[in-house]
């Protein structure tokens, strides 16, 4: 299969990239051009996958960019997206560029090219606070951000395409991703980068609880969506059905790490109150039955397992200083 990720510098494009590579797949990888000539993480994976990768700079937000980036492609998988939610309150416009206009282009480049299959990300964010659980793919969208607005925004154009014009799309709503190579703005990574460094842990609001997965259970799902038949217009969230609180976690990383932490409250990490997501936690039998996808990490020890494996990725000093100053100011 000849696939084009977008995004493909990213936390979970990265792995994506590696997992795909490694299954025989011809992988283009559309990265966002920028002065300094990055390709992100994908300059950190293996380096006889990378070899294996064509890489194409652009912006999803030019259609001219992504229409040339999608010729002579069967798949499609758009990970390309603006995704910090502090940042969305700030610079909504931002969002609605490269979330929603981003997608319309990626869409239409499809359309033109007549690509077998595209393959959306959403984010469980848009679900908001959980109305009833664990949260199926029929629970009402509340987005509580501008960024779960403009993600919901971009998912129902990329529905409205495939009733329109009967274009193979299928979105994958993932759940809370983590490991290796996530960002520090991330509750994960920013947990483990302050124990690493203190025996403090600034943090907003603990109470929260999340459905985290880990992320090459993540992207085996959009592998698994590739070869997978009679998905066109679905919907399918990829989550784990094990929900942790962020006090739990911080509590477990502390356990793991042998440290003794106090935890402050730094209301600078505190959403607007009714921006908060109290609550999410994926039931996941759809992509169990469509995609034939499960967790390889799930419930609390296989959680722990892959936090486990995360703090020590963060460990290594090799690692640690790709985030340089990032370490000491999360």
């Amino acid at each position: 299969m000849k696939i084009l990720i977008t995004g493909a510098e990213g936390f979970i494009g990265s792995h994506l990239v590696e997992n795909l590579v490694g299954k025989g797949h011809h992988v283009t990888a559309f990265v966002l051009y920028n002065s300094f000539n990055s390709y992100g993480w994908l300059e950190h994976i293996d380096k006889r996958k990378f070899k294996k990768i064509k890489i194409i700079t652009g912006d999803i937000r030019d259609f001219q960019s992504v229409a040339l980036a999608l010729k002579n492609k069967d798949v499609v998988i758009n990970l390309a997206a603006l995704i910090a939610i502090p940042y969305s309150y700030q610079a909504a416009r931002s969002y609605i560029e490269t979330n929603i206009i981003g997608t319309h282009n990626i869409l239409e480049a499809a359309k033109r090219n007549k690509i077998k299959k595209i393959i959306h990300t959403s984010t469980s964010e848009i679900y908001g606070t959980a109305k009833y659980a664990p949260i199926d793919e029929k629970h009402p969208i509340n987005s509580q951000s501008p960024y779960a607005a403009t993600k919901a925004s971009a998912d129902q154009l990329a529905i409205s395409y495939y009733h329109s014009f009967n274009l193979p799309v299928t979105i994958l709503r993932p759940f809370n991703a983590f490991g290796p190579r996530q960002s520090m703005r991330a509750v994960i990574p920013t947990i483990i980068g302050q124990i690493i460094n203190s025996n403090k842990v600034n943090i907003g609001n603990v109470k929260p609880t999340r459905d985290f997965t880990f992320v090459t259970d993540t992207v085996e799902a959009f592998s698994l969506a590739i070869k997978a038949k009679n998905i066109n217009g679905e919907v399918i969230n990829i989550g784990s059905n094990f929900e942790v609180s962020i006090k739990e976690i911080i509590e477990m990383i502390a356990s793991i790490t042998n440290r003794n932490i106090i935890i402050n409250k730094d209301l600078k990490r505190i959403r607007p109150k009714s921006s908060e997501v109290d609550r999410l936690i994926c039931l996941n039998k759809k992509a169990k039955y469509l995609l034939k996808w499960s967790p390889s990490y799930s419930g609390k020890k296989g959680f722990k397992t892959a936090l486990k494996m995360t703090i020590n990725w963060f460990l290594e000093k090799e690692n640690l200083k790709l985030y340089k100053s990032q370490i000491y100011n999360v």
